[in-house]
């Protein structure tokens, strides 16, 4: 085992074995009945470890040009594991057996009717990343560190279905990360409490 996906597994299990109020979720702005969907935070093993982000094309139906991890939906027959894993795959070319999933994190329930399941796991770095034209616009890769630290994540709101919607904004380079995006990694960021361990 690599040291990075040790320190990560410790600090994961230790966080999720306590209770945090206030982690951050649209559950307020759902719909009644929500479609389970996975997504992959792959953490790069290097000496500052990074995540794999990527820009969805500006084509598509849903939430176009964002920042997003690699994921969807779960099909039938399917765990979120490898649900992520069969996305990651699919928009990055990244071969499943090259992740070391250290597990699930905390479900977010999305405005657009997803219950969003997660999946931490760490990979090579430099991977030779192929994205799929047709779900993946570009990708880059942001430090760990730098997503989870509160200091870079900018408070924001806005109005959806006639009501105040907070969220935060975390700018990586000109990658704006918002939305989804950065609550899931706002609220990892607090069970890790990583700090650049």
């Amino acid at each position: 085992m690599s040291d990075l996906y040790d320190r990560l597994k410790r600090l994961f299990d230790r966080g999720h074995d306590v209770e945090l109020s206030d982690l951050r979720t649209d559950a307020s702005f759902a719909p009644p009945l929500s479609r389970p969907a996975a997504v992959l935070i792959a953490v790069t093993d290097r000496p500052r470890p990074g995540v794999i982000l990527t820009h969805r094309p500006a084509s598509m139906r849903a939430h176009p040009g964002q920042v997003a991890f690699p994921g969807g939906s779960v099909d039938p027959g399917e765990d979120a594991v490898r649900a992520a894993l069969r996305e990651a795959h699919e928009e990055l070319s990244i071969d499943g057996s090259a992740v070391r999933v250290i597990g699930t994190s905390d479900r977010y329930l999305t405005g657009s009717g997803y219950d969003v399941t997660p999946v931490l796991g760490v990979v090579p770095p430099d991977l030779p990343l192929v994205p799929n034209p047709a779900e993946v616009a570009s990708w880059f890769e942001a430090p760990l560190d730098f997503l989870f630290d509160e200091g870079n994540h900018v408070h924001r709101e806005a109005e959806l279905q006639g009501r105040v919607r907070h969220y935060i904004e975390i700018d990586w380079q000109g990658h704006r990360i918002w939305g989804i995006t950065a609550a899931i990694l706002a609220n990892l960021g607090r069970r890790l409490a990583w700090r650049g361990r």
